[in-house]
């Protein structure tokens, strides 16, 4: 069969996140991979930029409607959590592959049912979990694999970003557990921070996770949580603890520390930095990313050549995601301990100290209440009771 000279390309979700599947669309393209443009859905007009983006291609409020016009060999899927499935299923079935935001669905027994459908149509998916097509992994594990900082203790990792009031205001699913009765679970560790768990996984090579023990707070008033941690042991026997705030007195670049015997491996997912540290000496080395859409092209060019994340490579995650969904609600942090910060176009949740307290999680293998935290021992005990 002749590999197409360009693969069409349709985006579900141009607002939000999607807007920055647009622009990489257009970004691939101008780099000379041969993918272009040829629809966009979504139930919400297009601004004048978002149009100045996309250019003359057609633009509907329905994907089969699209899928029939435009027959494109990829979907990119960016839309609510609890839309992934159907949608990804909708374009797989009409004969297209699928690039599919994360989380790919916000129960485990959805993503079950998602990867048993999708098998059925032989279309391929990727998740877009992009801290994955980087090279660091491989570096990283091929580190640990030598010995390099001795036997594993665990892997720590940390994250706090400053989401303002119009973070939540954005959809009606942003910082819900659940919509009109259907799970969404976008909380910060399954949607913002996700990749962090995701990551950690990966590092460790595990194929599925224990039990977690998981802890949700919240400052906003919100129904998911925006300030959390867990701590669970994979497959392989490893210790990960997580802890993210989107409420942060200061920001923190989320970041994976490998703790060893002999020295620690601490890697920056998002620009691909590893710091190692042994033996007194210190070696920062920079990788590249693949692009996941550029990985994906490959592929329908190729068909059956691997993909960087495909679908069934994110079952440990979602295990993760199931034991967030079915934790505890979120314990309020006490109005003792968080003020707002009102200095920006929108009003901010702060929780003082927070930032090194995630830090220090990392650093510990900690959950938040088992650091010197009143608010996280309050909270913890409330959402036990």
């Amino acid at each position: 069969m002749t590999a197409p000279s360009s693969v069409p390309t349709v985006l579900v979700g141009v607002h939000g996140h999607g807007r920055w599947h647009l622009e990489n669309v257009a970004r691939a393209t101008r780099a000379g991979v041969p993918v272009h443009l040829a629809g966009i859905c979504d139930t919400r007009p297009l601004t004048d930029q978002q149009r100045a983006l996309a250019g003359d291609v057609p633009v509907t409020a329905r994907l089969a409607d699209l899928l029939d016009a435009v027959r494109p060999g990829i979907t990119v899927v960016s839309t609510p959590i609890h839309t992934h499935a159907e949608l990804a299923l909708t374009a797989a079935a009409a004969g297209s592959d699928v690039l599919l935001e994360k989380p790919p669905t916000p129960t485990l027994a959805a993503f079950e049912q998602l990867a048993l459908d999708l098998a059925g149509t032989g279309r391929a998916c990727q998740v877009g979990f992009q801290s994955l097509g980087s090279r660091a992994l491989p570096y990283v594990r091929g580190l640990l694999a030598d010995g390099a900082i001795g036997e594993v203790l665990g892997i720590g990792a940390a994250g706090a970003w400053q989401r303002d009031a119009s973070y939540y205001a954005r959809a009606p699913w942003a910082g819900r557990r659940s919509l009109d009765g259907v799970p969404v679970v976008d909380g910060a560790l399954t949607n913002p921070f996700a990749h962090a768990i995701a990551t950690a996984l990966a590092v460790d090579g595990a194929d599925g996770v224990g039990e977690a023990r998981v802890e949700l707070y919240r400052a906003n008033p919100i129904e998911a949580d925006d300030t959390s941690c867990l701590r669970l042991v994979t497959a392989r026997g490893t210790t990960v603890a997580v802890a993210v705030t989107l409420c942060a007195d200061r920001e923190v670049e989320p970041y994976l520390v490998v703790h060893g015997t002999r020295g620690r491996i601490v890697l920056h997912y998002r620009p691909g930095r590893v710091r190692l540290e042994r033996g007194g000496r210190v070696e920062t080395t920079e990788h590249p990313a693949t692009d996941l859409l550029e990985d994906l092209v490959a592929t329908v060019r190729e068909p059956g050549r691997p993909l960087l994340v495909p679908l069934a490579a994110t079952r440990a995650f979602m295990q993760v995601v199931e034991a967030v969904r079915l934790a505890d609600e979120p314990a309020e942090v006490p109005p003792a301990h968080r003020r707002t910060d009102r200095s920006g176009a929108h009003p901010r949740a702060v929780v003082p100290g927070v930032a090194d307290a995630v830090e220090r999680a990392a650093d510990g293998l900690a959950l938040l209440s088992e650091l010197d935290l009143s608010w996280a021992r309050a909270g913890a005990a409330a959402a036990r009771g």
